[in-house]
């Protein structure tokens, strides 16, 4: 059977290098599931030449297109058809379109890293109608923050929505898009504008759309970003039930963290998720999916499942993702879609 290799892409963070191999078995494994036209037969963490590999075997040779696919991956550096005691390197062909400063600049404590964004982003778009490549998805994070989710979402050539109630956080994230887009010279129109309802401010809104070239935003062919400073349980006040194809957020780890607009939320992530889930759910359009990521000292996958459930999403089953970050936190995923 046809074997591959995997060469995983060194990790900043050293916590989350350590955990790097066997989380990118489980993506490949919903990679295989959901996406590639032969099936993967099973994988394996490989010391090749002293350096950690994932190698794995499937039914029929990858394609072209798969190993397009297989070039997401969010740790993978490398793709290698293995040839008795050779590696054959593929050509990898990401969705990638834009400079990758663009995620790896912002340097800020809580960031989260930006290997696992890339992750989350992509089991979760997989676990929708509307596949990874090949399409403009819309993309939601509702508890956005300094945008790595939107970011993220821009890099593949999506449109890329978000909110968040932290001022600061807002404030920096329109300084720094603003800036790169005019440091890569991108054709662009960018506003901050108020919000108001019944004359009373509830929001900011930062406004985006830009394309690769001149020629390409003569053509239309342009992306939109949004970030929205306000509550995450009044965005339905801000966008339309329907509007997006994927949403995608890391919950708050900690009890200080919640929703801060006046809803009172403060003591636990749970508290948040039980009212907000169902609002956010009303913004998918069918088929599309969630992506949560949350840290289980808050809260078990169970009371998650209940949660999406109750609003009418049915959860996937994707195990083997929980990793340890730090002594407080053990961060997991939960993904669930719309019924189409």
């Amino acid at each position: 059977m046809p074997r591959y290799a995997l060469l995983i892409l060194p990790a900043f963070n050293r916590v989350y290098g350590e955990s790097s191999v066997r989380l990118t078995r489980s993506e490949l494994a919903v990679f295989g599931a959901r996406a590639l036209r032969g099936e993967v037969l099973g994988s394996e963490e490989t010391t090749i030449g002293g350096v950690p590999y994932v190698t794995f075997e499937t039914a029929e040779p990858l394609t072209q297109p798969d190993i397009s696919l297989l070039s997401n991956l969010s740790s993978v550096y490398a793709i290698f058809g293995i040839e008795g005691e050779l590696l054959r390197p593929l050509r990898m062909q990401s969705l990638d379109r834009l400079s990758s400063d663009l995620i790896t600049i912002q340097k800020y404590a809580g960031k989260t890293n930006e290997h696992f964004t890339k992750l989350l982003l992509n089991v979760t778009v997989l676990a929708s109608d509307r596949g990874l490549g090949g399409e403009r998805l819309s993309v939601f994070d509702p508890l956005c923050g300094r945008g790595t989710t939107l970011n993220q979402a821009l890099m593949y050539g999506y449109d890329a929505y978000g909110i968040d109630v932290d001022v600061k956080d807002f404030e920096a994230y329109t300084g720094f898009i603003k800036t790169w887009l005019r440091n890569k010279r991108l054709k662009h129109t960018a506003e901050t504008v108020p919000v108001r309802r019944e004359r009373a401010l509830v929001g900011r809104r930062l406004n985006i759309t830009f394309g690769l070239s001149k020629e390409a935003v003569k053509a239309g062919d342009v992306q939109h970003l949004t970030m929205v400073n306000a509550d995450t349980l009044k965005s339905r006040e801000f966008f339309k039930p329907r509007s997006f194809d994927v949403l995608v957020t890391d919950a708050p780890y900690g009890v200080q963290h919640g929703s801060k607009g006046g809803s009172g939320l403060s003591r636990s992530p749970l508290e948040l998720l039980r009212q907000a889930v169902p609002v956010w759910a009303e913004l998918l359009r069918p088929g599309g999916a969630m992506g949560i990521s949350w840290n289980t000292y808050g809260g078990k996958s169970a009371d998650l499942a209940e949660i999406l459930t109750g609003a009418g999403l049915q959860v996937m089953d994707y195990p083997d993702f929980e990793h340890w970050v730090d002594q407080a936190i053990v961060r997991d995923i939960i993904v669930a879609r719309k019924p189409a």
